[in-house]
């Protein structure tokens, strides 16, 4: 089981536009290897996060899987996440499939509408 959690106060509450593209990658990583990928994406979170239109971008390991990472990108625009896909940076995440069991899993989601606790509130208050 894998948990994390997004919380962006920069993203705005409105269902009438694209507010956030997130894009998340799941990589299943060869015990051997774990040291050199692991390092590999550390070396990549701060100048991602500087990148144009970056919200977040986050590396999370596997509580039950040691050898399970996922990244987890926050963009503000398509053509942001696009920019950083042509990017060396990522050109040298999608060079690690060597150092993994499998390829990379790569989602990437458009995220029109978000809600805040209040809609945790009002669903509790609905309990019977």
């Amino acid at each position: 089981m894998t948990v994390f959690f997004l919380n962006n106060p920069r993203v705005e509450d409105t269902a009438s536009e694209v507010i956030m593209i997130i894009v998340r990658i799941t990589m299943n990583v060869r015990a051997e290897k774990r040291k050199e990928v692991m390092q590999t994406l550390f070396s990549m979170i701060e100048p991602t996060r500087q990148e144009k239109g970056c919200l977040g971008y986050h590396v999370f390991q596997n509580i039950e899987d040691e050898n399970s990472v996922s990244i987890i990108g926050e963009w503000k625009t398509r053509e942001d996440l696009d920019r950083h896909m042509r990017s060396d940076r990522f050109g040298i995440l999608l060079g690690t499939k060597s150092l993994l069991k499998e390829k990379q899993g790569i989602l990437i989601y458009t995220i029109v509408h978000s809600e805040r606790m209040e809609a945790v509130n009002t669903a509790g208050r609905k309990r019977t």
